[in-house]
């Protein structure tokens, strides 16, 4: 394993395909069973004792993982590409990740089809209108970067809510809708069973460092 500094100042470990499945296999089983936590956690009706034994229980195991962390701002490649273990949206070892596993058809296309469960509620039985957008900056943002394979960075998203968005298995799709110059135009929505629920368009913009050399990579 060896590290480098990417041009934003980022520190990447560099693992073989080989190491990569090993940590995807060992820690995203555990993500997997935090998820499930957090859902238990929010719907719980439980009694007062057996609130008091989860929550010394699940203490005792946070710090038995805090014994050895990676540091903050520290991500993987693998080959030469990104492997965000840790993202918000796709991350395998996130628990706060749904996560989405985006799939890409060329062209700047891809799609996702996911399930939002009660962590993600913002009105009841509805999904927080922050993460709809935090899905669709992320599914913008790897049609713009053609799989996470460009540099290319959110400049602005607009989020248009056309109804509210409810939990459970949704689908998002996102293309590259032009380009400018640096500047790539993309666009996507979310939807259910009935249609589009959330549409989206932003400006995704190379940055100088790409265009005088640096690949980011």
């Amino acid at each position: 394993m060896t590290q480098d500094a990417g041009a934003l100042g980022a520190l990447f470990e560099v693992l073989s395909a080989s190491e990569a499945d090993r940590v995807t296999a060992l820690y995203a089983p555990l993500a997997d069973a935090v998820r499930d936590l957090l859902d238990a956690t929010v719907r719980t009706e439980v009694d007062d004792d057996t609130v008091a034994q989860a929550r010394a229980a699940i203490e005792a195991v946070t710090q038995s993982l805090r014994q050895r962390t990676r540091p903050v701002g520290v991500s993987y490649r693998v080959d030469g590409r990104p492997l965000p273990l840790g993202n918000a949206v796709v991350g395998a070892c996130n628990p706060i990740a749904p996560p989405l596993v985006v799939h890409h058809d060329g062209g700047g296309r891809c799609w996702a089809d996911f399930v939002l469960g009660s962590a993600y509620e913002g009105p009841p039985k509805l999904v927080h209108g922050g993460v709809s957008a935090l899905v669709l900056d992320h599914m913008l943002g790897e049609a713009a970067s053609e799989g996470l394979s460009k540099a290319r960075f959110t400049g602005t998203i607009t989020v248009k809510y056309l109804r509210g968005t409810p939990l459970g298995p949704l689908r998002s799709e996102a293309w590259i809708d032009r380009r400018e110059g640096r500047k790539v135009f993309a666009r996507g929505f979310i939807s259910d069973d009935a249609g589009i629920t959330v549409e989206s368009e932003g400006v995704f913009i190379e940055p100088s460092w790409v265009r005088e050399g640096g690949n980011g990579q």
